[in-house]
């Protein structure tokens, strides 16, 4: 049973473990070769979480493959090739992070800062391209444009 929804279950897993290795990797070593302070975000989850660093990275790794299921569901819908899609994808996440859970944390909303709040938002687009990389092509749903698109 590898697929519900037509959801390629395991790719999609596979895509948001890979894809969340890829956001830290930005955050924590790329970003601060680019002048911006390190981002961890298991890190700022593990103080949300009684500032156990093991569940934090327990929590990110867990968001990531959530949020790439959820990358197979609204795939179909988006427009372009699949790291295009995935790029796209990654503002979902961005801005859900940005205008709810980092406020639930306790910081301001957009993280306080145009550049830390830039620098979120180039590593989820990061994130959705590799999940979108890495889950592959989908089919488009009957009514979308980019169903319409793939028709002609």
């Amino acid at each position: 049973m590898d697929r519900i929804l037509n959801i390629r279950i395991g790719r999609a897993v596979a895509a948001g473990l890979i894809g969340t290795a890829a956001m830290t990797v930005v955050g924590l070593w790329v970003a601060p070769l680019m002048g911006m302070p390190a981002m961890n975000p298991a890190q700022m989850l593990a103080g949300a979480m009684g500032g156990n660093l093991a569940l934090g990275w327990m929590a990110h790794l867990m968001i990531g493959i959530v949020l790439a299921l959820g990358y197979a569901v609204a795939a179909p819908a988006l427009p372009g090739k699949p790291v295009v899609r995935g790029a796209l994808y990654g503002i979902a996440p961005y801005l859900m992070a940005q205008i709810i859970v980092i406020p639930m944390m306790g910081m301001p909303l957009f993280s306080g800062s145009v550049v830390m709040a830039m620098g979120s938002l180039v590593g989820h687009m990061v994130y959705g391209a590799i999940v979108g990389g890495v889950y592959g092509p989908v089919e488009a749903r009957v009514g979308t444009r980019a169903a319409a698109a793939a028709a002609v």
